[in-house]
């Protein structure tokens, strides 16, 4: 999820049409995503569950091998791996996926994304540096929206939708929360350091859809 937020070049495009899981052709194991979806996840279970409560949810999880972190991986690995998280640790889970959210975050700006590029976000004005960073993201929305759908709303506000994706099980909650956590990280980075990215509660139409808004604490946009 969030591999390829790596070219800023198409940053005139608007950012208000809907991206989904499409631009790359799914496998027999459905929708193709960045490794870090799972990578990041396990790594900051380990550290807050030990090994062996983390070998746990793997096994239920059926995933066997860590992914390599140089290809795509079956969007289905993160799903289950989410998915039986939160049934082990119902509580610990959001507090996993938060942190695990960041730590992909800060992969995409360290490899992902050029210099050149992070050093322009991050000098222009908050106003202008957002409307890049959004254009460049919904570009390369299948990376992380699998086999759902990603659709900006402006620079500050999107809506995942996994109806789309007809999942036979909903992703956890804390999964949508591992979204907003990215989004936070990446805003305060390369927008303005008090960018925040929340959930907005009732404000979806139905409960396989999650509205996020961007926001800043210190600063009006």
């Amino acid at each position: 999820m969030f591999e390829a937020v790596a070219s800023l070049a198409p940053l005139r495009r608007a950012a208000s049409a809907p991206a989904t899981g499409k631009a790359l052709p799914a496998t027999a194991a459905g929708a193709l995503i960045g490794p870090n979806a799972v990578l990041q996840t396990v790594a900051v279970m380990e550290a807050a569950l030990g090994k062996q409560r983390t070998r746990a949810v793997l096994a239920d999880a059926q995933i066997t091998q860590l992914p390599s972190g140089t290809e795509m991986i079956a969007e289905i690995h993160a799903l289950r791996l989410h998915r039986w998280l939160a049934l082990h640790e119902p509580v610990a889970c959001f507090d996993i996926a938060e942190e695990a959210g960041a730590r992909t975050a800060d992969y995409i700006i360290a490899h992902r994304i050029p210099r050149a590029a992070c050093w322009l976000l991050q000098h222009l004005p908050a106003r202008g540096a957002a409307p890049l960073l959004m254009a460049a993201i919904r570009k390369h929305a299948w990376t992380f929206a699998g086999a759902g759908a990603f659709t900006p709303h402006s620079a500050w506000a999107f809506t995942i939708d996994r109806g789309a994706a007809r999942d036979a099980l909903m992703p956890p909650d804390s999964l949508f929360h591992w979204y907003a956590a990215v989004f936070t990280r990446l805003y305060q980075t390369l927008v303005a350091p008090d960018c925040v990215c929340r959930i907005v509660a009732g404000a979806a139409p139905s409960p396989d859809v999650r509205r996020y808004a961007i926001t800043r604490s210190a600063a009006g946009l």
